[in-house]
């Protein structure tokens, strides 16, 4: 792809952006409001406005407290403490908590406690759906204005992806009006303007923000050298929230996103073909063009309502996607064998309601979750033909292969939460899932969980939670094998078990403690058996995952973190170890090689993205308005070779961070002006985070070589 393309595409989604324009329970924000005839913003909310947007959204934290859940809180102020602040993105932000563990955008960026996707977002407890998977998250970080990573033993009303709950408060506009304006950039040609605005109109409070990125490490290099071949990228995203006071004690809320993206598939020199194609039997791999663009488009309309004893919240949601992989017609043939243009679609509508009831020293709370997805999934392949010895042809042969499916998910609980004393609470429920896809199939699942505070600053919980975990839909579509024989993408095993969902039993235990005034620490333990583990990767030169099952499989692992917070000093650090294995394949078993596939039949293996330890932590420092930080993660590598029985080498990555706020003469009414200056892996550590081999892995990926970048921000 061309540069000037990728600035068409950039401009679209700058257009589309402008065109979008027109935890555990967290306390409320403190807010300050300003006594009248004070100079203060147009756009501030009334106090009458205030203290009922406040009650509002402490009833729904309530609705969905997570009871019993181990709980990691990422607040604004922590998000503005990292060296890259807000332009840090959602995936990197998440790697600072515990039992996160970093991976390629090729295979889903993180991983919670080493289970592979199994997370979901929710936007102030709004669930947001499925979509197709492609490189990184659709979210941005600006828009944040706390989000909590909620693991464990979950109450009921978290079902289906279960490893993790990001759940995200945005700003609303009404604890913090006003904007920025602001422009990022540096190293690798990186170039990010962005901008958020904010505010209270009479009872109507709005957020918007919105980012363009451009620079040439679109995806992660595969090569050791400090730039990709092939490599730029083009990614705009925006995100509207807006909500009404309804003045009977109710409000109505709409948020929309998009996220648009465009990607050149980064080469690898000096590889040798293996093909000659109508003649042609040389190709420089450095030369290879292939390219994938994302769409996320995603809307919810919620109305919230509180009547005496009881909370409710009912909302509509919709998210769109779509992927396409355009291949290298020739060169793909001539390295692989095959050329893959690949397309994904989803377009999925659900309703989901949930409530609380008050009585006494009990709070029952139920709710339910009902969609329909509309998924297509479709291969336009070339490939060679076999000759009678088995050897491939010169001449191509194009391959058909689409499946579309309307599917649905419906979901009911019930739950109490009984708090049996000022320092005991029993929460007890039950979740029943019903699915109908590819497979249809249900499960009732039961959750149980006891949280005990002996006394002030100490935190025990134990819970245990049966799960029932649906694949994503658009990766579990059936391939047509027989169309694919004798020719050059036939598999070595002609085998295709459909795609399972997982069911699993989950304990969790852990204490969190006050040790000193600032200072707090936590551990928590886990232990998971499943039956039909999901895994996904990617089984070919198409950067698109693949669904498929281990019939059995169990995750362990103990996570460490503290954090210490002491006036203008800021500081954290987490660790944890950590063990997931898996053995028989039972469904795609295509994908596999038949010696990897016949050892894994008798053989627990660790699965892909295992990581063994996992670390990260922080520091900040506020000195007379500049600040400086410093960020790292480490990983004891994650696993390779014939049937992952290897490790990648052990890494560090170190990032550091230093800002000032300067207030300029003569700009009344405009906010500081912000400088800073970011050095990304400072030590320019170069470590594989893939090395190409591994089930599922396809290509060697490395981490961010050392990047020097600047932000200037403008506040109103």
């Amino acid at each position: 792809m061309r540069l000037s393309s990728l600035f068409r595409v950039a401009a679209g989604a700058a257009a589309l952006i402008a065109a979008n324009g027109v935890k555990a329970q967290q306390a409320l924000p403190q807010v300050n409001v300003t006594a009248a005839g004070e100079n203060q913003s147009p756009l501030a909310p009334s106090h009458e406005v205030l203290v009922e947007t406040q009650a509002l959204d402490a009833a729904r934290a309530n609705i969905f407290a997570p009871v019993g859940a181990n709980a990691y809180e990422i607040d604004e102020t922590t998000i503005n403490n990292l060296p890259q602040g807000q332009d840090t993105p959602l995936e990197k932000v998440l790697l600072q908590a515990p039992g996160v563990s970093q991976d390629s955008a090729a295979s889903g960026d993180l991983h919670v406690r080493n289970e592979h996707a199994n997370v979901q977002y929710r936007i102030n407890d709004i669930l947001l759906p499925d979509g197709v998977s492609g490189f990184g998250l659709m979210l941005e970080t600006r828009f944040i204005s706390s989000l909590t990573l909620l693991d464990g033993a979950l109450p009921a009303q978290y079902g289906l992806h279960t490893a993790g709950v990001v759940d995200i408060q945005t700003r609303s506009g009404t604890y913090q009006p006003g904007g920025s304006l602001s422009v990022y950039g540096g190293s690798h040609a990186t170039l990010t303007p962005s901008f958020d605005d904010g505010g209270t109109i009479g009872n109507t409070q709005f957020y918007v923000a919105g980012q363009l990125l451009t620079d040439n490490v679109g995806i992660e290099n595969p090569t050791p050298d400090y730039d990709a071949i092939h490599d730029l990228t083009a990614q705009g995203k925006f995100f509207g929230y807006v909500s009404t006071l309804l003045g009977d004690g109710g409000r109505f809320s709409i948020i929309s996103g998009t996220s648009v993206s465009s990607y050149e598939i980064p080469n690898s020199p000096g590889q040798a073909p293996v093909n000659t194609v109508n003649g042609i039997s040389d190709f420089n791999s450095s030369l290879l063009n292939e390219n994938q663009v994302e769409r996320n488009f995603y809307n919810v309309a919620a109305w919230q309502k509180s009547a005496g004893p009881i909370d409710a919240q009912i909302a509509f949601f919709s998210r769109y996607s779509t992927l396409h992989f355009v291949p290298d017609s020739l060169g793909d043939i001539i390295f692989n064998g095959v050329a893959s243009d690949v397309q994904r679609n989803s377009l999925l509508n659900g309703f989901q309601g949930d409530a609380g009831y008050h009585l006494g020293p009990h709070t029952i709370r139920f709710g339910f979750e009902v969609s329909g997805e509309s998924t297509d999934s479709i291969n336009n392949d070339l490939v060679l033909p076999l000759d009678t010895g088995g050897n491939p042809e010169s001449t191509l042969v194009g391959k058909y292969d689409a499946s579309s499916k309307l599917g649905w998910l419906g979901s009911i609980y019930a739950q109490d939460e009984w708090r049996i004393t000022d320092q005991l609470t029993l929460n007890a429920g039950l979740r029943f899932d019903q699915m109908a896809a590819y497979v249809t199939t249900n499960q009732l699942s039961p959750r149980v969980s006891l949280t005990y505070k002996p006394f002030a600053g100490t935190t025990f919980h134990a819970g245990y939670a049966r799960y029932f975990t649906p694949p994503e839909q658009a990766l579990a579509a059936p391939t047509n094998l027989a169309l694919y024989a004798n020719t050059s993408a036939a598999p070595g095993v002609n085998e295709s078990s459909p795609v399972r969902p997982e069911r699993s039993d989950y304990f969790d235990a852990g204490v969190d403690q006050k040790l000193l005034p600032g200072l707090s620490a936590g551990v928590d333990a886990y232990y998971k058996r499943a039956t039909n583990l999901l895994d996904d990767g990617q089984f070919g030169q198409a950067l698109v995952l693949t669904a498929f099952n281990y019939a059995k499989a169990y995750n362990t692992g103990v996570e460490l973190k503290a954090d210490y917070q002491m006036g203008d000093l800021s500081a954290y650090a987490n660790f944890a170890w950590a063990r997931q294995r898996a053995t028989q394949v039972s469904s795609n078993q295509y994908l596999f090689d038949p010696d990897e596939l016949a050892y894994i039949s008798d053989h627990y293996i660790y699965t892909d993205h295992a990581q063994t330890l996992t670390g990260s932590a922080g520091i900040s420092y506020l000195w007379q308005a500049t600040k400086f930080s410093a960020d790292l993660i480490y990983g004891s590598g994650l696993r390779n070779g014939f049937a992952n029985t290897g490790t990648v080498a052990p890494y560090t990555q170190v990032n550091l961070g230093i800002s000032h706020e300067f207030r300029l003469p003569g700009n009344s009414g405009l906010g500081p002006l912000e400088l800073r200056f970011d050095v990304v892996n400072l030590l320019d550590n170069i470590y594989e985070i893939r090395d190409g081999s591994g089930i599922g892995v396809f290509a060697p990926q490395y981490g961010p070589r050392r990047g020097f970048f600047g932000a200037l921000t403008q506040k109103f």
